[in-house]
């Protein structure tokens, strides 16, 4: 387990798809992902029986409160690059009740701490909408900078929107 000031970081196992089921479900919480498709209670606990091993090109990991285990998000290294030393970065916080109170922050710098140190990564990026203004907020925390943008290559509500690549460095994170 990894663990942060605030959430401690786990593999996912199978009893967790009925969480994932209730956000993949959630337009709200589901708003400025890429992949945003509604899908059946079999269909999720299916995908994580079936789920793949953590391995270096891919971790999944949990995100629990650390306090109270309460589990209330994911993070994800996934692309991971060996020559080049890179990797991309996918997070959410599901629960919305934990919104704005500093656990999606403390959990991406748990797993780029643990993606620099274990993984010997040098360079982790993502990808974000340049709407979602909180949560490129919580990725300049961590010390993520904007390197890119993709104009106009996210459609959400009714409009164009462009994305951000944001990238931090191994000796960036704050």
């Amino acid at each position: 387990m990894l663990t942060g000031d605030l959430v401690r970081l786990r593999p996912a196992e199978p009893e967790d798809a009925d969480a994932f089921h209730r956000w993949h479900n959630d337009e709200e919480v589901m708003r400025w992902l890429q992949s945003y498709y509604h899908s059946s209670l079999a269909s999720v606990r299916k995908r994580f029986a079936d789920r793949q091993e953590n391995s270096h090109e891919r971790v999944t990991f949990c995100i629990e409160t650390l306090r109270e285990r309460e589990l209330i998000g994911v993070v994800v290294l996934r692309d991971a690059d060996p020559i080049n030393a890179r990797a991309e970065v996918d997070i959410y916080i599901g629960e919305k009740t934990h919104w704005g109170r500093g656990y999606g922050t403390d959990a991406l710098r748990t797993a780029c701490r643990y993606g620099f140190r274990t993984m010997r990564l040098h360079s982790i990026e993502l990808g974000v909408v340049e709407a979602n203004e909180r949560a490129i907020k919580s990725y300049r925390k961590v010390g993520f900078q904007v390197d890119g943008r993709f104009r106009q290559s996210f459609f959400r509500d009714g409009r164009w929107h462009d994305a951000l690549l944001m990238c931090v460095l191994e000796d960036e994170l704050t």
